[in-house]
């Protein structure tokens, strides 16, 4: 048997990543379940555990068991968590729970079981679940109330027993004992009758609380008195009767009853009584009740005479989902005080009809996609204080006083989510007003005239999304009261917010988000010294101005968020309220540069007051862009002292030098001219004999004692002067350079007091010493002038020591002098100089 050579790399590759796999997987099963909450809610559903896993630690306050493979449950099965308040044990497939199981779980407070068949109930099998408030038996196959152990849960306050097999609904004696009881539940079982005797229990004790749901039964006999002396907090009856008849029938059966909400009626999707005939309701007329609800009937018989018929004294009454088109009768006396139509077939508001509930306090028809006309008026009802509206598709004119003659006490009015409404500014009918909410309803009037100065009492007002624009700084007159004001989704004259709020000197809320603002005028705000919420978010403004901000001082909320901020100054942060307690500033265009290192600072300091801190985001520079602002790296800011000492040296290296460079700039310039590649005079062929230097105030002696002998004498000398030779249209330092020292073989310096004050002969001398450097002769002619002040002269300390180390020629105005003076100045012009034909000739 040949041998195997030893593993390829790539195989133990492999194999190492198949061990490590391996070990993970391990760990997963070791902790399947998900931490939730640290230490207190753990999620292990779904991974078919059969009991509580170890690594749930005792301190466990909620478990999700849901979907594991318990099937049984003995003795103390959960003493592992005695700190749990809910346990969901959902379709675990349990079938037992013996007795004791939950002896541990003192503080359990919700226990769910749902869709568990159980097959066996030890006597104690709740034993010890002393603080329970919640049993879900739902879905759990018990047939008989009897079978369930639950006569010692004293505290419980919810038992939903939905989706079983309990045939009646006979309550055992223990359920007098379980006076904590709020919500009893048979949702969807197969109770067919209800008999006299059978809700005993329930009369032994004040149940005034109790929520009592037979939804979804197939209720086809209620005998009389099964109700006598019952009192209920709430009663469910929907989709219970097979048919008008057995319904009228059983209704009947309800007499005696007292419930403060009786809801009767069908599911959308489970109707087996589709339509409302007359005297369905009759067997009311011998039940007490606060509230009714009539919920789900698709089709009314036009006659709806009898619909209020034994419900006309009942306080509060709620129609839901109906096809009632029209209200036919209303009986005298009606003692109704809430009236709801919820999602009915009104085409227009009845206002007529409706009027006969003298004592109407609160009507509300609200979603209707049929409602669009308002067109009758509601008559005398001064009880009347809230009507709502909302949600419908009215279209109307002439709001609002119109609609409510004689409707003095109205004090809520709610046309919101409507088609479009044109709004008069009439409003004597409702002048008490207190809440107004027109908020997505199209209004025509607000904006461009003052339509709301008769509401003096109004402390609410919303017209948001109404296509409002704001162009009178009236708009607003006389809602002196008003303290929340919505303005959301409209806009402004040229999107400019100006001093709109100058009456409303008593508003807290203000809502002006979305209204396309750039700017917001100085004195906005100074009437609004009380406002404690400002909502200018979703708008286009650039800069927090403090001068516009700083009267509002009592802000205990500001949303400023999705606007174009970059910063909030330092001045900005100085004026922000010490009552303010949130503030969104999230979705703006920051900067984020240690330019604004105070701001950022700020930032990571008020992480409590700031709302939406994952939304604050970097926006410039680049490579900043969608960094969080409460992660920027403040430590990126700070200098190194070595740092600034460094650059402090080489910034005043730098100004020395730009110092020296601007103090020497020309003689810099000239040296650097001469060292590119000039040639010396004597290579080039001079143009010039000398360059005269003098101050213009000489320009006379230069030109007759001076220029005319040395050019018209013999020999003749060519002399280069700034007022005769220089180019027109090149800079004159560039004369001084080219035309005068670069052309000449010599330089001739006329020394007077007025040279001595001259920044230009000053300047001209300083070059003509650097040209004779770097021409390396001494061809400096200098020529001093009797009047010249020898005290100024000593002050030009350059030239004053150049005088002293030089020879020089004196000008004085006496014969002997001046033959001395014209030989040695032409023998030294005579030096060096190279004569043509012409001269030669001459001479």
């Amino acid at each position: 048997m040949p041998r195997r050579g030893p593993f390829p790399p790539w195989t133990l590759v492999l194999l190492l990543q198949l061990v490590l796999v391996a070990s993970q997987l391990a760990g997963c099963l070791l902790s399947p379940c998900l931490e939730v909450t640290p230490n207190k809610t753990f999620s292990c559903t779904g991974l078919n555990v059969s009991g509580v896993p170890a690594e749930v630690p005792n301190t466990t306050q909620n478990l999700d068991l849901s979907f594991s493979n318990l099937k049984s449950l003995g003795q103390n099965y959960f003493s592992s968590v005695p700190e749990l308040q809910l346990l969901d044990l959902t379709r675990c497939q349990l079938h037992t729970i013996e007795d004791n199981s939950f002896e541990d779980l003192h503080k359990l407070t919700t226990l769910v079981l749902t869709a568990n068949s159980l097959q066996y109930l030890g006597a104690a099998a709740f034993y010890g679940l002393t603080s329970l408030k919640k049993l879900v038996l739902v879905e759990t196959s018990i047939a008989y109330l009897s079978d369930l152990p639950i006569g010692h849960l004293h505290t419980l306050q919810e038992l939903n027993l939905g989706h079983n097999s309990i045939a009646s609904l006979k309550l055992p004696k223990y359920f007098a004992n379980l006076t904590s009881l709020r919500h009893l539940s048979f949702h969807s079982n197969k109770i067919t009758c209800i008999s006299k005797g059978d809700l005993d229990p329930l009369r032994e004790v004040n149940r005034l609380n109790l929520t009592l749901v037979l939804s979804l039964n197939d209720i086809k006999y209620i005998e009389p008195g099964s109700f006598a002396g019952i009192r209920l907090g709430e009663l469910v009856l929907r989709s219970s009767f097979e048919n008008f008849i057995v319904m009228q029938a059983s209704l009947q059966g309800l007499t005696g009853l007292q419930v403060n909400r009786l809801i009767v009626g069908e599911f959308s999707n489970n109707q087996r009584l589709e339509d409302f005939q007359s005297g369905l309701l009759s067997g009311l007329c011998q039940v007490q009740m606060q509230e009714f609800v009539l919920i789900c009937f698709r089709d009314f018989e036009r006659d709806t005479d009898t619909l209020f018929n034994c419900i006309g004294n009942v306080s509060s009454i709620r129609l839901v989902n109906l096809e009632l088109e029209e209200v036919s009768e209303v009986p005298m006396f009606s003692q109704v005080k809430q009236l709801e139509c919820k999602t009915c077939k009104f085409k227009e508001v009845p206002a007529i009809k409706l009027s006969l509930f003298k004592e109407l306090r609160v009507l509300r028809i609200t979603k209707s996609k049929h409602l669009n006309s308002f067109r009758q008026k509601f008559e005398s009802l001064s009880n009347l204080e809230v009507v709502d509206l909302s949600g419908n598709r009215l279209s109307f004119s002439g709001c609002c006083s119109p609609q409510f003659h004689k409707c003095p006490n109205l004090k809520h009015l709610n046309l919101s989510f409507n088609a479009d409404i044109s709004v008069s500014g009439d409003f004597a009918n409702v002048k008490n007003l207190l809440y107004l909410d027109f908020q997505h309803t199209k209004l025509h009037g607000p904006g461009s005239y003052p339509v709301f100065l008769s509401l003096q009492k109004l402390i609410y007002l919303d017209i948001s999304y109404t296509r409002t624009h704001v162009k009178s700084q009236c708009t607003f007159c006389g809602l002196n009261s008003l303290k929340v004001l919505k303005m959301a989704g409209n806009s402004f004259e040229n999107n400019i917010l100006a001093n709109s709020f100058k009456n409303l000197s008593n508003l807290h809320t203000l809502d002006i988000s979305g209204c396309k603002l750039v700017q917001v005028d100085q004195s906005t705000f100074d009437a609004l010294s009380g406002l404690k919420e400002l909502n200018i978010s979703n708008n286009k403004l650039l800069s927090f101005d403090p001068v516009v901000y700083k009267p509002l001082q009592a802000l205990t909320a500001l949303d400023f968020s999705n606007n174009q901020l970059s910063v909030l100054l330092d001045s900005a942060l100085e004026i922000l309220p010490e009552s303010l307690v949130l503030l969104d500033i999230s979705q703006n265009l920051f900067e984020c540069s240690c330019t604004y290192l105070n701001f950022l600072k700020w930032i990571k300091e008020k992480q409590e007051l700031l709302q939406n801190k994952e939304l604050m985001i970097c926006h410039t520079p680049a490579y900043m862009k969608k960094v969080s602002l409460s992660s920027f790296d403040l430590s990126s800011c700070q200098v190194n002292p070595s740092t600034v000492s460094s650059s402090v040296i080489m910034l005043l290296a730098v100004v020395v030098f730009l110092f020296l460079i601007y103090k020497y700039y020309f003689q810099l310039y000239y040296s650097l001219v001469l060292l590119s590649g000039c040639k010396h005079s004597a290579e080039r062929g001079s143009t010039y004999d000398a360059f005269v230097i003098h101050s213009s105030k000489d320009h006379e002696w230069v030109m007759k004692e001076l220029v005319e002998p040395l050019e018209g004498g013999t020999p003749p000398f060519q002399l280069c002067l700034y007022s005769r030779d220089f180019l027109p249209g090149v800079p004159i330092v560039t004369n001084i350079i080219q035309e005068g020292f670069l052309s000449s073989r010599n330089v001739i310096a006329v020394i007077s007091s007025d040279f001595l004050e001259s920044k230009w002969c000053s300047f001209e001398f300083d070059i003509a010493q650097s040209w004779q450097l770097v021409e390396g002769k001494a061809g400096i002619i200098m020529i001093v002038l009797e009047e010249v002040n020898k005290a100024l002269l000593r002050q030009r300390l350059g030239l004053s020591r150049y005088l002293r180390r030089n020879t020089y020629l004196e000008w004085k105005n006496k014969e002997i002098s001046k033959h001395i003076f014209w030989r040695q100045l032409t023998g030294v012009l005579l030096e060096g100089k190279k004569w043509n034909h012409e001269e030669v000739k001459l001479m």
